[in-house]
């Protein structure tokens, strides 16, 4: 082995797949790469096993509990067989062909230490090279040297994943990677110092995301006093070193500067905190300051360095405090402004707005509950289930459903609601405790502390979904995503119908919710569906007795406008034989209307209210791309045919979470005759379709039991706590 890459993983199931492609790229020979599962709470573990299933270059190691980023990466380095190391972060990824230009280099210099350059790429979609980049450059770099050469290294980012590290002269320096926060510090610094050779790839090769949520250095706490430690250590490692006593006042600026930026950071020193992790960083100063160290040239840094010395925290923290109140004082005016803006707003008109925000000022209603699903479309989907379980287990809660004036009357007897844009709704949204919907709720309403949301979404993502989206313009169809992603703050709850679901959410709505691993509560009805109602679903919808009644599905295309049939309605139902009758459910986008189809052989059940009424009612399942295949599939013993004419175009346009030609539901048709013959010659009924159903079912729907309702009734309204589900 030449290359052994190391990649800890924990709580990343989102970005894993990205991370791991990206390194296991082709044509870099001498290749492993060890991953160390640290016992990821998500489903990391699973993703792993499926990777090392398929590609002998991943080795996987499940620890039997948590030690953290530092010792799981000590045991990747005690598995590590390759000529050389590269510690990995499992949320990020390598830029296009940059395995190959590692490879290239350390052939080429052979270096104790590879640095190369990166580029933060950031949530809404801006990817930035490092600030610093012109050091790989100015002056010009030979292909090996010693730090001494080149002192200004120590100035680049001193990660751990940035480098590529000769095996064993990291191992025979004895350095290992330390617990707690910054714990890759005490090594990076020290390997520089004592190389040899060094070398430098001026080059974009490591992509460092920038996530909204999940990094543990970004969050306020008492580990951030880790730090000392990690500098203590590597002050020690250098008087145990005496040739790098050259880099001591170079190693000292470096120190205090990182200790400032931490303490700097609103986010991560907790107020309480603050003066001790002052006093400690003057500790550090008084013991580390080399006696032939001069003050910066900068004079404000020059300031706080004499301020520092002398543990002067009151004058360093007033300056601070002055700073601040100036901004923040900016910031709680647009603020105010803001909020004002957006009740009028809500309620279109001054007389509303003022009452809106009078019911703003009054105490939120603990036992009411808001439902909501399609843009106020009616009552469907998992918000129904949810709201018809919540009846049942916490009967004090009282939900509302919100509807357009258009679809009031469709309501079902007794389920109480109000009419959107009316002053009833105002208050409604102003005074709720809980709100369930299956897409978002409009920008304007504010949400109140202590009011509590929950997104259901309405479909297992197949393709792409949220931020995911930014790569397909076609699909994003102008989106703003900086407004997507302010909706889904808004958001408490996510619920997940499958592991799919849960590594788009996390990708897609890398937000603050708590994730959902409950199934779909939608499906619960198909769990339990019967012969009976089957037979009683039949007759309403006019299906002959004695046919076979397909239901044909088809997703909407961002690049089409109307509704288009991907195939010949009738010459397509007239060759599949006189056993078929076809039920066309065209996407809820598009209005139903007379399409002038055969009756005897189509029946056109675009307007009926209820997707589940038509999964139970048919005996197979026509779709492309739609999410119905996954709710299908709860129905064990029902075929599902996949038409794919057009699967590559969907997948540039909109782009996919897996291949579904590679993994289908049952049969996979390309063409009208392949799609004929599925059904004409019972192809979709045959022992090869039914062994494809078996394992899409345990891919997908294992979460699905019947009792997904229930699931989150518990948690949200009733607070218990829920079990994990098996990954």
């Amino acid at each position: 082995m030449f290359l052994s890459v190391i990649v800890p993983v924990h709580g990343v199931q989102g970005y894993l797949r990205q991370c791991l492609d990206s390194i296991l790229e082709p044509g870099c020979p001498g290749l492993e790469v060890i991953a160390i599962d640290d016992r990821s709470p998500d489903g990391c573990g699973a993703i792993l096993d499926e990777y090392a299933s398929h590609d002998p270059r991943v080795r996987v190691v499940h620890l039997e509990e948590n030690v953290g980023l530092g010792e799981a990466r000590n045991v990747g380095l005690s598995l590590a067989t390759g000529e050389y190391v590269w510690f990995f972060d499992s949320d990020d990824y390598t830029a296009d062909g940059a395995m190959l230009s590692v490879y290239e280099r350390l052939q080429e210099t052979k270096p104790d230490v590879l640095i190369f350059d990166y580029a933060r790429s950031y949530w809404h979609g801006k990817v930035q090279r490092s600030v610093i980049n012109k050091l790989f450059r100015e002056p010009p770099a030979p292909d090996t040297f010693a730090l001494r050469d080149r002192p200004s290294v120590l100035q680049l980012m001193m990660t751990a994943w940035n480098k590529a590290i000769r095996r064993e002269f990291l191992v025979g320096l004895g350095l290992k990677f330390s617990g707690g926060y910054y714990e890759d510090i005490n090594v990076t610094y020290p390997i520089l110092m004592a190389a040899e050779k060094l070398s430098l790839l001026d080059e974009v090769v490591y992509i460092y995301r920038q996530r909204r949520r999940g990094a543990i250095t970004r969050t306020g706490g008492k580990k951030h006093f880790d730090a000392f430690k990690q500098y203590e250590r590597i002050f020690a490692f250098m008087a145990q070193h005496p040739e790098t006593d050259q880099y001591r006042p170079l190693m000292f600026d470096r120190t205090i500067w990182h200790l400032l930026v931490i303490l700097g950071r609103g986010d991560r020193v907790l107020p309480e905190d603050r003066e001790r992790f002052f006093g400690e960083m003057s500790r550090i100063y008084r013991t580390f300051r080399p006696a032939d160290h001069t003050l910066p040239e900068d004079v404000q840094l020059a300031a706080k360095y004499r301020l520092i010395e002398k543990n002067n925290y009151r004058a360093f923290e007033t300056s601070k405090k002055l700073n601040e109140r100036r901004i923040a004082a900016k910031k709680q005016v647009r603020k105010y402004r803001g909020k004002a803006r957006k009740a009028v707003r809500f309620t279109k008109g001054k007389a509303n707005g003022l009452r809106y925000r009078t019911q703003l000022h009054m105490a939120i209603d603990e036992n009411l509950a808001v439902y909501a699903a399609y843009w106020y479309r009616g009552y469907a989907c998992n918000p129904a289930a949810i709201y018809e379980k919540q009846r049942e287990l916490a009967p004090h809660i009282k939900g509302v459903w919100v509807v357009k004036r258009g679809n009031a009357a469709k309501m079902p007897e007794g389920v109480p609601y109000v009419v959107a844009g009316t002053p009833e709704h105002a208050r409604l949204m102003a005074r709720a405790k809980y709100f369930v919907n299956n897409v978002n709720f409009t920008d304007d309403p504010i949400k109140r502390k202590g009011q509590v949301h929950v997104q259901t979404q309405h479909g297992t993502p197949l393709k792409k979904m949220g931020l995911d989206q930014m790569e397909y313009p076609v699909g994003a169809n102008d989106m703003d995503f900086r407004e997507l992603i302010d909706r889904a703050d808004r958001w408490d709850f996510l619920v997940s119908s499958n592991p799919l679901s849960s590594e788009a959410w996390d990708r897609g709505f890398p937000c603050g919710y708590e994730m959902l691993e409950t199934g779909y509560p939608r499906n619960d009805r198909l769990v339990r569906a019967t012969a009976a109602e089957k037979a009683a679903l039949r007759e309403r919808l006019g299906v002959p007795e004695g046919k076979k009644a397909v239901l044909y599905a088809p997703t909407h295309r961002d690049y089409m406008k109307r509704f288009t049939p991907q195939f010949d309605l009738r010459n397509v139902t007239e060759a599949m034989g006189d056993e078929y009758v076809l039920l066309l459910r065209a996407h809820y986008f598009y209005r139903a209307k007379d399409r002038g189809l055969p009756e005897d052989r189509i029946i056109d059940v675009s307007a009926h209210p209820s997707a589940e009424d038509l999964m139970i009612a048919s005996d197979a399942l026509l779709t492309d791309y739609s999410s119905i295949m996954f709710d299908y599939a709860v129905l064990e013993d029902r075929p599902i045919v996949i038409y794919a004419n057009d699967w590559e175009t969907y997948k540039r346009t909109r782009g996919v979470n897996f291949d579904l030609v590679q993994q289908p539901p049952g049969v996979i048709a390309f063409t009208e005759e392949e799609l004929i013959d599925a059904f004409a010659s019972g192809r979709a009924w045959n022992d090869t379709a039914v062994k494809d159903r078996a394992a899409f079912r345990a891919r997908f729907c294992s979460w699905e039991d019947g009792r997904a309702a229930e699931r989150v009734v518990r948690r949200v309204f009733l607070g218990e706590q829920l079990p994990k589900p098996a990954k």
